[in-house]
């Protein structure tokens, strides 16, 4: 049990593989003498090695998707900080905001009431003049 699970699953395949060329050497044999040599097996590593680049090919793109899955956690982490920070502030605000409507609602009582007073005046100027 000293071997990891995908050193383990090497072993494993090595020997299909090894059990599917000795399967069919008999064929071969018996079916019609090759001159050929039995296939070598130095192109056994090759394959092996070809799978390993898969492997490690397949691993790198794992290793991105959890850094990027990494990153846009901490992304929303930051945005919904920045939003309760945001919600914080609005609430801290929304009295003074509230307070300044009110004041500007009065202000703008207060002016219309100064316009109608001073079109008093001068209408009174007016008739007096004539």
């Amino acid at each position: 049990m000293s071997q990891s699970f995908w050193e383990s699953e090497e072993v494993e395949s090595e020997e299909v593989e090894s059990e599917e060329v000795e399967e069919a050497r008999p064929e071969e044999s018996a079916s019609e003498p090759t001159s050929e040599p039995a296939p070598d097996l130095a192109s056994e590593p090759a394959a092996l090695a070809l799978s390993v680049d898969d492997f490690t090919a397949l691993e790198e793109r794992v290793l991105r998707a959890v850094e990027l899955v990494k990153r846009e956690r901490q992304a929303r982490v930051a945005a919904e900080q920045r939003a309760s920070a945001a919600e914080a502030q609005l609430r801290e605000t929304a009295p003074a905001v509230e307070r300044l409507e009110k004041e500007v609602s009065a202000l703008h009582a207060e002016r219309d009431h100064v316009r109608q007073r001073v079109e008093r005046l001068l209408s009174q100027l007016d008739a007096l003049e004539l």
